[in-house]
């Protein structure tokens, strides 16, 4: 049995989709349909409850077929039995749909009410399905011309045995059902009244049902042409039709409007197909039944009081009459026996009862001209006109009828028109005549027989073609009018008639010649002139007053000026030029105040239509509107309070004193209008719209601003006005670019800019950006929300008109989002940009993000769908704004149900402006943004279960097809390979999405990823342990063949075959126009042309597709060459005109070489996105990974490196190289040994996966050729450069970095064998590795400096950071001293120095080109750096013998002179911010001067030493304010980088300081400051888990020894003695012995335990991880391989802390007992330190000898505690460490015998 959708898409795939079918659609279809033939004679029929069943439900266990039994639990019980009385539905069929429910939604967790309306919603899903399928297969045989004959033929048939087995019956018996209160139809009293539809949406059950009935009635309708219906058919429908009005009376929904129509054309089509069916030899179907033919002619003659029956049953009497009229002219010859002889008679009565009634009159009131009617399907809607064109047409070819209508004509002659002033009643339009002749004279058949043709003929004018029959009614209704009624409705009926050319043209020759008296173009011309000599006389004449327009000939000129506006824009174009020569008449009228708004509304309308005849025309009217129209004087704002003034008549006063008195607005629209063609038609854009400033203000400021305070009698002129403005801003900001000189525009707000100063395109950019006039007006469109929208587009008849609205305003929403951040920065703060003003209000983003809902008009889907994009990028705070607003879940279905239409839709994947693939775009856009992002948000629902479906999977199977299969050949098939290019990009970029958001708990979404994986990288199967086959996986078929031919590829690697289809020589796109045009004058001005920003512009030579490809626009640059080029001979015009030949076919080759390289690329990204989502998220599932990530690594370096590829390609495939790199790097330390053995070596956890020594070499040298490519640019070598310095840490880390190289030792004791153990062998190879690197560099060195040096000096700031970045790396690498050798002798130091002497920030501290000048200053110091800590004194000596302390001297960075003392306190919070505000460059200098220290201590010289001392000392002097800084911070900040500075700052003066004579510094003071603090803190035991806490104990112990070797420095060379500060030493030795004992106990610990650690069990090496803080690395399911080695990585870790910390407090332990043997040796201190040193040390002096015994009490136990440290504990020798203990120990215990 085939499901109801499995059914809908055979049938759409093989009737909707490309067409022809291919084979297997068509069998799928004949099959499908074959097994559906019962469902659709049993049309939506089901079978009823039964109480053997319920009985079964209630037992709580039900057998379903073919399926064992299911368990029901009271929920599920009471559940089906509520769906069962609901919906009238079997128990055991509600069972099922429970089941499908559980299936498609997963009801677990849910509440009853949502599990029984989900239910439902499947079992309306189903039904739904099932009649759409019928619909469809009805619709292809009556409506679609595409489809194939022979479908047709076999569809036709088939549907015609349905249709004689009572289709037709059942249809209508259901849309009579359907409609009753019970569970059956609508739902009963006790029926829940809603479901939850296919999306999750809760919608109502009855608006499901009536939009059930709806598609039945469409299919009713549908049969009728495929079989006649028979007579007993056409009564029930008819009895139904009353009925269904009659519904009308209490619910007057569109929807049941709708029903009612499609009931009443049922009838209509059913009389006349059937009468224009009947042939001579065969009569119609109906006639045969003279019984019916009585019958039915009583039941339709019958009057009803009802006016809602009235109205649709006088539309059945007019097809039963004309039905009378066809088969009385066909039953005449015949003469058979079916004949009446009273037919004519009835038919007589027929015509008067149309007559009386006025039938045309009530359909056009209760059928044709409501919202119900005009917004129905437009196909049917087609229908409906064509039948009723046949209607009218047949009506008229009847000599009866035509004399009825004489009838009625001749009686509306004879009615006078009232004389009425058009000035006192001026309340004319379209739709009012009708309201007013009824009024006045009751209804005239006539004038609603010529308005009900217009309406038919308006909608569909090719019914026109070749209608003789209605051109000879048009010449009858066009004679003798003296009525202004009929007049105007003939007038009317021939506007419409001349909505084609052919129509034009014979509406033109109607009015020109003499075929009527009184009704011509001459009537025209002639009244308009009449009108305005008489005007110009009175305004002549003193005194006298302008006469009154009489309301007749103000009506009259509207219609004629209808008539004129049709025939001139639907014209023949040549032909139109010579029909009317002389225009001016048109606008003579226009100044008048007296002349109706409606009437100047109508000038106004016909004259646009000239605009467009030629371009003569168009200045014409350019030049009579500012000679006659209504002069534009721009005041304040409405609502503004103004000085009075006198008022004048012009476009303001006109719209505010008379139109919206009157609350009609004809005359500003059609103005606005008018403006907007003109101006759109305007070529030079030179001024950017300055000379209209005018009407923009008019605009801006009377029209659009005040409209929603506005009141109107018609919502259409409502509309028509929002559009028109709407339409002006949209054309502003579409036709006019920003330009530089525009970010200066912004004045004070105070200070408004004059008129002639302002361009419409800043103001309405600021009122964006302001959130002011047009940007709340628009907003107040957008607001009411898109179901508001879709509510009135559906039941308005202004529908149309506010749909067209909210798409300008949207568009315009994305014109300014496109625009604003071009003037952002230099406007703020006055103007921000549109997301900012948007976020004040989040009801308004909510709103515009919505209409990706409005599935009614695709561009306001991608209105929406572009402003999610940019505002994705913009706000951070999206995804948090829109859950938090309960809108999340509703947009992830709406975006879900729009992605879903475009995949079931067979569509090509390549089209960029669908909304399918901007959602695609926008999913991949977000992929790589902060999350939570638009793509969590979007792919956490129905989205990401679409990807992961077969339907998605088909698109992984064609990488074997369209993915890898050879490109087109440019020179033939250039536009398949452009194409095919694209749609191999848009797959690769699918499979990417599902990659990379892919959720990997659940089993659909892991089983997709690793089919890609493995199709892409050529595994055949990810799973170990199984025999899955990825490629059989996603085969189509199952037949051997297809799966064989697939399996001999699943060996190679899909991805480096992709790179191997784009890499081809990209097409050339330079501008060498000297080749092309042999005159060098032409080609010089056509490069000007091309490239003067005037014309080259958008809107001007280029345009941009729809991808942002920038194109030469053809036709204009055609029109700028004629124009820039003069032409004065005979020969210079035909050499002119073979030039611009020339240059047109290098545009067009242009063009397509630019659409090339724009598909070359965009496959590439497709490409790059895909492998580094690969190798980023989903590398696990992959074996031989470092393998796969060589290869292509090496791929993409040799791809860069050809010379085929372009500098764009070559970017992308350098940062893929960065990816694979960098994952490379990641990747190494993952031993797959150690992790899949039984037992964990030492040696497992240190040594690394790493690439061979050739593959590393082929790595760099083909990245050095790629740096030396010939075509190259300073972002693509910043990505080079990025990846080379990823390289060389790639090799610089053969070891873990993680694990302490004091560890590795400790480790590898117990794992030494015999001499060459692992540790030499990787040693060696390490060393080997290094040296034939430095080969390769030294091979091509000259070529890399010249760039990386030139860029460093003349680069961007970003530039020169990273290339100094690179010549640290080579001087890191550096051997012999070869790079150093080469930079100086370049005279690149020198010049590096001097840069960094003249830096200084120039725009301000804080701006943004500040912040990299300073990245790039830090990253000068570093390379200083290197070249001290690389070459030891040597690169210090060569740094100081330069003259490095003195050019960093001269570097303006921060404030760093003067005395922080001596600044007041406010000032000095500041420097003290800007201080830290640039640590990032303050770091480097200290590290950079510590490094100069190391002079002092190594130079024997004693000059040159003193020379080093003098010159580090008068730095610091010079720089005290950032010393000062640095000593007065937190001590017990656990800030690494203050921690830094601090020891960077007290060791640089621990070891100069001392030779300073002066103390005016303070720095002294300091530093015993800091020795009170730190020396007599207590230090914790740090937290093992914390890594912050265990750096600051190390960052605190080595500021400590910093302080401790100033001590000793003048303890032993100052002969400094201490007394206070003694006791400090004391209690610091305490505490260092008490860290040192712990950190050499914690030591030997970690270590016994990582040498242990395959013993330990799972439970301690868990405890382990858990004391580490790293139980994120783990996962539940990770074996006891992993957790070991993520146990061991963290325990070395730790131990080696611990070993940095006992290598540090060893000698600080040693320094203190120095400081302290000293002072025993010599108990009475110096007399000769020098009286600074006095005044630090001297304060209240206690006793001396009851201070030293207070000492040496301490002092015992420390020293015997500091005699017991184990050497095996610590890993030092402590053999000189514990003579320095005894001695000192015998010291104390001889002073305190004393």
């Amino acid at each position: 049995m085939v499901t109801p959708k499995q059914l809908l898409s055979a049938i759409e795939s093989a009737l909707l989709g490309p067409l022809p079918p291919a084979p297997a659609q068509r069998v799928e279809l004949i099959h499908a349909l074959r097994k559906s033939r019962s469902s659709f004679q049993n049309l939506l029929s089901y079978p009823p409850p039964k109480p053997s069943d319920r009985a079964q439900v209630q037992g709580k266990e039900v057998r379903l077929p073919d399926s064992p039994p299911i368990s029901l639990d009271d929920q599920d019980v009471q559940i089906a039995l509520k769906l069962s009385d609901d919906l009238h539905l079997n128990e055991i069929d509600s069972v099922h749909l429970l089941v499908s429910a559980n299936q498609e939604w997963g009801i677990m967790g849910r509440e009853p009410l949502e599990i029984l309306r989900l239910a439902a919603g499947l079992w309306y899903t189903e039904r739904r399905d099932l009649i759409t399928a019928l619909y469809t297969l009805l619709r292809a045989v009556v409506l679609d011309q595409a489809v194939e004959a022979d479908n047709v033929l076999d569809i036709q048939k088939y549907l015609e045995d349905l249709i004689g087995a009572g289709l037709r019956q059942r249809l209508i018996l259901l849309i009579k059902e359907l409609a009753r209160e019970e569970p059956a139809g609508l739902g009963g009293p006790q029926c829940e009244p809603y479901i939850l539809d296919s999306r999750g949406t809760l919608v109502e059950r009855r608006a499901v049902v009536c939009r059930e009935r709806l598609i039945l009635g469409h299919c009713l309708v549908l049969s009728i042409l495929v079989v006649r219906p028979s007579s007993r058919e056409v009564k029930e429908v008819f009895s139904l039709l009353k009925d269904s009005a009659t519904e009308l009376n209490e619910d007057n929904s569109t929807t049941k409007q709708q029903i009612t129509y499609s009931l009443l054309f049922s009838l209509v089509i059913s009389f006349i197909s059937d009468a224009l069916g009947a042939v001579p030899d065969k009569a119609a179907v109906l006639t045969q039944d003279v019984s019916f033919r009585n019958e039915f002619q009583e039941m339709v003659i019958a009057s009803g009081n009802d006016p809602n029956i009235e109205a649709l049953v006088d539309g059945v009497r007019l097809a039963w009459t004309v039905h009378l009229m066809l088969i009385q002219d066909s039953i005449a010859p015949r003469e058979t026996t079916s004949s009446s002889p009273d037919d004519l008679t009835k038919l007589l009565s027929c015509l008067e009862v149309i007559s009386s009634n006025n039938v045309f009159r009530s359909l056009l009131d209760k059928v044709l001209r409501t919202a119900a009617f005009q917004n129905d399907d437009e196909d049917m809607i087609y229908m409906y006109n064509a039948y009723l064109h046949k209607l009218i047409t047949c009506f008229l070819s009847h000599p009866l009828a035509r004399d009825k209508v004489k009838e009625s004509k001749d009686k509306a002659m004879a009615i006078l028109t009232p004389y009425r002033v058009a000035g006192s009643h001026d309340l004319f339009h379209e739709g009012s005549s009708s309201s007013q002749q009824a009024g006045e004279t009751g209804p005239i058949m006539f004038v609603s027989l010529l308005e009900f043709m217009s309406e038919i003929y308006q909608r569909e004018p090719e019914l026109l073609s070749g209608n003789d029959v209605l051109w000879t009614f048009i010449n009858f209704a066009g004679e003798d009018h003296t009525n202004i009624q009929t007049l105007v409705a003939f007038l009317k009926m021939l506007s419409t008639l001349a909505s084609s050319e052919e129509g034009a043209s014979k509406v033109f020759d109607l009015l020109k010649g003499k075929t009527f008296r009184s009704v011509g173009w001459g009537t025209l011309f002639d009244c308009l002139s009449i009108y305005a000599d008489r005007f110009k006389q009175c305004l002549q004449t003193a005194g006298a007053m302008l006469p009154e327009f009489q309301e007749g000939d103000a009506k009259a000129l509207v219609a004629y000026l209808h008539v004129l506006q049709k025939v001139v824009e639907n014209g023949n174009l040549h032909e139109r030029k010579n029909w009317f020569p002389d225009i001016e008449p048109l606008f003579k009228l226009l100044s008048y105040e007296n002349v109706p708004p409606y009437l100047k509304g109508a000038l106004r309308n016909a004259i646009a239509a000239f605009i467009h005849v030629s371009p003569a025309h168009k200045d014409t009217i350019w030049s009579y509107l500012e000679q006659y129209d209504l002069p534009v004087v721009v005041g304040p704002p409405v609502g503004n309070i103004v000085q009075p003034v006198t008022p004048v008549y012009d476009m303001q006063f006109e719209l505010n004193e008379i139109e919206a008195r009157r609350e009609r607005y004809p005359s500003t629209i059609s103005f606005i209008n008018l403006i907007n063609s003109l101006i759109a038609e305007e070529r030079d854009v030179s001024d950017r719209g300055r000379r209209f400033i005018g009407i923009f203000r008019f605009i801006y400021d009377h029209v659009f601003g005040p409209f929603p305070q506005r009141a109107y009698a018609d919502p259409h002129e409502k509309w028509e006005l929002v559009i028109g403005c709407l339409q002006h801003f949209h054309m502003i900001l579409r036709k006019y670019e920003i330009k530089d000189e525009d970010v200066e525009s912004v004045t004070e707000q105070s200070q408004p800019s004059s008129l002639q100063l302002q361009l419409p395109l800043l103001e309405l950019l600021k009122d964006f950006m302001s959130g002011k006039i047009v940007f709340r007006t628009i907003m107040g469109i957008i607001l009411p929300g898109v179901n508001t929208t879709i509510t009135e587009r559906t039941t308005k008849t202004y529908g149309q008109l506010l749909e067209k609205a909210v798409q300008l305003s949207l568009e315009i929403i994305v014109l300014v989002l496109e625009r604003d951040l071009l003037v952002s920065d230099f406007w703020r703060p006055l103007y921000q940009p549109l997301d900012l003003i948007l976020l004040q209000d989040h009801n308004q983003i909510i709103a515009l993000l919505a209409y990706v809902r409005f599935d009614l008009q695709p561009q306001i889907q991608l209105c929406s769908i572009k402003i999610m994009s940019v505002l994705s990028s913009r706000m951070v705070g999206l995804v948090q704004l829109l859950l938090k607003s309960n809108d999340g879940n509703v947009l992830i279905e709406d975006y879900a149900a729009c992605l879903e239409s475009r995949l079931d839709e067979s569509q090509e994947i390549e089209h960029a402006n669908d909304p399918g693939i901007l959602i695609m775009q926008l999913l991949i856009d977000n992929i790589s943004r902060p999350a939570p992002n638009i793509t969590h948000l979007l792919l956490n629902g129905p989205i990401m279960d679409l990807l992961s479906t077969k339907k998605y999977q088909f698109f992984a199977y064609h990488l074997d097809t369209i993915g890898v299969a050879s490109l087109h050949r440019r020179s033939s098939d250039h536009t398949l390979r452009v194409s095919s290019l694209h749609q191999r990009a848009w797959l690769l970029k699918l499979l990417a999405l599902e990659l990379h958001a892919g959720d990997m708990n659940s089993s659909t979404h892991r089983e997709t990823c690793r089919r890609i994986l493995g199709h892409l990288f050529g595994q055949e199967a990810i799973e170990s342990g199984t025999d899955f086959n990825i490629s059989n996986s996603l085969a189509p078929y199952n037949d051997a063949e297809h799966l064989g031919a697939r399996t001999r590829t699943i060996g190679k690697s899909k991805v480096l075959e992709l790179l191997d289809i784009v890499q081809f020589r990209s097409p050339d796109t330079a501008m060498k126009l000297s080749s092309i045009v042999p005159s060098g004058r032409y080609h010089i001005l056509a490069e000007e042309v091309l490239v003067n920003p005037a014309t080259s512009d958008k809107g001007g030579t280029y345009y941009y597709t729809e991808r942002g490809d920038r194109l030469i626009d053809l036709a204009a640059f055609s029109d700028k060459l004629w124009q820039r080029f003069t032409v004065g001979t005979e020969p210079e015009l035909n050499q002119v005109r073979e030039t611009i030949q020339l240059l047109l076919r290098w545009g067009w080759k242009h063009n397509k070489n630019l659409e090339e390289q724009a598909a070359q690329l965009h496959m590439l990204t497709g490409w790059s996105q895909i492998v580094e989502i690969s190798a980023s998220r989903k590398l696990s599932f992959l074996e031989n990974r470092t393998e796969i990530l060589y290869e292509v690594l090496d791929a993409s370096l040799t791809a860069s490196a050809s010379p085929d590829c372009s500098l764009k390609m070559a970017y992308i495939l350098t940062q893929v190289a960065l990816t694979f790199m960098a994952k490379l790097r990641d990747e190494r330390f993952l031993s797959s040994s150690g992790l899949n053995s039984d037992a964990l070596t030492c040696l497992d956890i240190i040594t690394v996966r790493q690439l061979s020594n050739g593959a590393c070499h082929s790595i760099l040298f083909k990245l050095i050729m790629a740096i030396l490519r010939q075509e190259s640019s300073e972002p693509l070598r910043r990505r080079q450069y990025a990846l080379l310095l990823s390289y060389f840490q790639y090799c610089g880390h053969v070891l873990d970095p993680e694990i302490p190289t004091s560890v590795i030792g400790s480790l590898l004791l117990d794992e030494q064998d015999g001499e060459d153990s692992d540790l030499e062998k990787i040693d060696k190879e390490h060393v080997e590795l290094a040296r034939v690197n430095f080969s390769i560099l030294r091979k091509e060195a000259q070529g890399i400096l010249d760039l990386v040096t030139k860029d460093a000096v003349h680069g961007s700031e970003p530039g020169k950071t990273v290339s100094f970045y690179v010549l640290d790396a080579l001087i890191c690498v550096d051997q012999d001293k070869y790079f150093l050798n080469q930079l100086q002798s370049r005279g690149f130091l020198r010049s590096c120095l001097m840069g960094i002497g003249n830096f200084s920030y120039h725009e301000g501290a804080h701006s943004f080109n500040s912040s990299q000048r300073a990245c790039t200053l830090e990253s000068e110091l570093a390379f200083l750096l290197r070249i001290s800590h690389k070459y030891g004194n040597s690169g210090a000596k060569v740094l100081f013998s330069m003259g490095v302390l003195e050019h960093i001297s001269s570097c303006r960075v921060i404030y760093l002179q003067g005395s922080l003392r001596n600044v007041d306190s406010k000032l000095r919070t500041y420097v003290a911010i800007d201080v830290n505000r640039q640590r990032t460059v303050v770091t480097p200098v200290l590290r950079l001067l510590f490094s100069l220290t190391s002079l002092v201590e190594n130079c024997d010289i004693f000059e040159v030493k003193n020379k080093i001392v003098r010159e580090i000392l008068e730095f610091i002097r010079g720089h005290q304010l950032l010393f000062d800084q640095v000593l007065h911070q937190d001590l017990l900040a656990e800030d690494d980088q203050t921690m830094e500075q601090m020891n960077l700052v007290v060791g640089t003066l621990s070891k100069v300081w001392p030779y300073e004579e002066s103390n005016d510094y303070g720095f002294v003071q300091a530093l015993f400051s800091m020795m009170h603090i730190l020396f007599s803190r207590n230090f914790d035991a740090p937290n093992m888990a914390s890594q912050g806490k265990r750096k600051s104990e190390v960052g605190l112990f080595r500021l400590c020894f910093s302080l401790s070797s100033y001590l000793y420095f003048l303890v032993m060379k100052k002969s400094l003695r201490l007394q206070p500060t003694l006791m400090l030493v004391a209690s610091l030795l305490n505490a260092v012995t008490t860290a040192l004992e712990r950190a050499a106990e914690e030591k030997s610990i970690f270590l016994n335990k990582i040498r242990n650690i395959n013993e330990l069990s799972r439970q301690e090496v868990d405890m382990i991880i858990s004391m580490c803080s790293r139980k994120d690395c783990v996962s539940s399911s990770d074996n006891i391989q992993k957790r070991r080695y993520i146990a061991m990585v963290e325990m070395c870790q730790v131990a080696g802390n611990r070993d940095q910390l006992v290598a540090l407090l060893l000698p600080l332990a040693e320094q203190l007992l120095n400081v302290l043997l000293v002072h025993f040796q010599d108990s009475v201190p110096s007399s000769d330190a020098s009286q600074s040193i006095r005044a630090i040390t001297s304060g209240d002096q206690l006793d001396s000898a009851h201070d030293i015994s207070s000492i040496c009490g301490k002092l015992i136990p420390v020293l015997e505690r500091l005699e017991l440290l184990s050497e095996e504990k610590t890993g030092h020798n402590h053999k000189l460490f514990r003579r320095l203990v005894a001695s000192l120990k015998e010291m104390v215990i001889k002073k305190m015998s004393l």
